[in-house]
């Protein structure tokens, strides 16, 4: 690594093409991770905005000074090879008894913008509802947050309908590195802040007959075989089900022809963050600290070292532009982009 930094004196000199090269890519890979850092961290301070203006709306005077110091212990959400009904239990503050209607009123009050969920505008039969925001938000502003069950890779096999996950849920995304968010158990949201464990018995699909083929197809259709007979519990987490941004799983798809006025972008919510957990729509399905890696086709799991801090893996969308009270329009085919 040294010594290709200071390869830069050779240029000019006796430089040759691959020195440039190599200082090149390294050069644009510098780069680009530090504009992902720097996008993460403004994301990261918008969403503790946020959640500072929804602490003003929900809790007491009295309340908001502790909040850090009694915010619930985080848990692993999901836990393979159990069942029953959850085991530990979450201290819920004294909260205002609000609507989910009233907060979204008052956090429109406090950022200048809320969402509401009404039939699409898009011309399409197909359109269903969509999202609108209701208010105004500056380009680059965190307008929406993913909600539901967060999949590692190596947990697709529980994702009810597995492995034809998208035939009756239209409600999943993909992110850049296989992450899938389940956000058809989060529906509208609630009423209430609870203990959210997004517990939804997985449908077994019938499995896929052998066509007598041997190699890679056969090992596939063995590795995709839903996971029968195991129990799956979960001790959940306290989340506010009253979020009025944690409704990003409406954004219809932009049509032909048309730009999208937000954008997905991948967001690694640290559980360090203990006074903003509430407020992150999300639990993960088992071990949300195991490092997923992929070889060819297939994807292998071991328990990550690289960091200490465990992180929820989720998205918000990003207006692309200034919005105004219209409906946020997103292209579904780019989700899979780094930001």
């Amino acid at each position: 690594m040294r010594g290709k930094v200071f390869s830069c004196n050779r240029l000019g000199r006796n430089a040759d093409k691959a020195d440039a090269k190599d200082i090149i890519e390294m050069a644009n890979k510098f780069y680009v991770a530090e504009q992902q850092k720097q996008i993460q961290e403004n994301i990261h301070f918008q969403i503790k905005n946020f959640c500072t203006a929804m602490n003003d709306i929900l809790l007491p005077d009295a309340r908001k000074r502790s909040t850090k110091d009694e915010a619930p212990a985080q848990s692993n959400a999901f836990a393979v090879g159990k069942s029953g009904p959850p085991t530990d239990c979450h201290a819920i503050p004294e909260m205002r008894r609000l609507s989910h209607a009233e907060v979204s009123q008052s956090l429109k009050d406090h950022i200048g913008y809320t969402l509401d969920v009404k039939p699409s505008l898009m011309p399409h039969e197909k359109a269903g509802q969509g999202f609108l925001i209701n208010g105004k938000a500056d380009a680059g502003a965190v307008i929406a947050i993913y909600p539901g069950i967060i999949h590692s890779p190596a947990y697709y096999q529980y994702i009810p309908g597995y492995p034809r996950i998208h035939a009756r849920n239209p409600y999943l995304i993909t992110r850049h590195d296989g992450t899938v968010i389940n956000a058809q158990p989060w529906g509208f949201g609630g009423e209430i802040r609870e203990v959210w464990d997004g517990f939804t018995v997985p449908e077994i699909m019938p499995n896929v007959q052998s066509t007598g083929k041997d190699g890679p197809e056969l090992v596939w259709r063995v590795l995709s075989k839903p996971l029968e007979g195991t129990g799956v519990g979960s001790v959940g987490d306290v989340l506010e089900r009253r979020n009025p941004l944690a409704l990003a799983h409406f954004a219809n798809q932009v049509a032909t022809g048309m730009h999208q006025n937000a954008m997905a972008c991948p967001y690694d919510f640290p559980l360090t963050e203990m006074d903003m957990r509430t407020y992150i729509p999300n639990v993960s399905f088992a071990n949300p600290e195991v490092n997923i890696r992929r070889y060819g086709s297939f994807w292998f799991s071991s328990i990550s070292n690289e960091s200490n801090v465990p992180v929820l893996k989720t998205l918000v969308l990003v207006a692309t532009r200034a919005l105004c009270d219209e409906e946020v329009l997103v292209d579904y085919r780019l989700t899979n982009m780094k930001c």
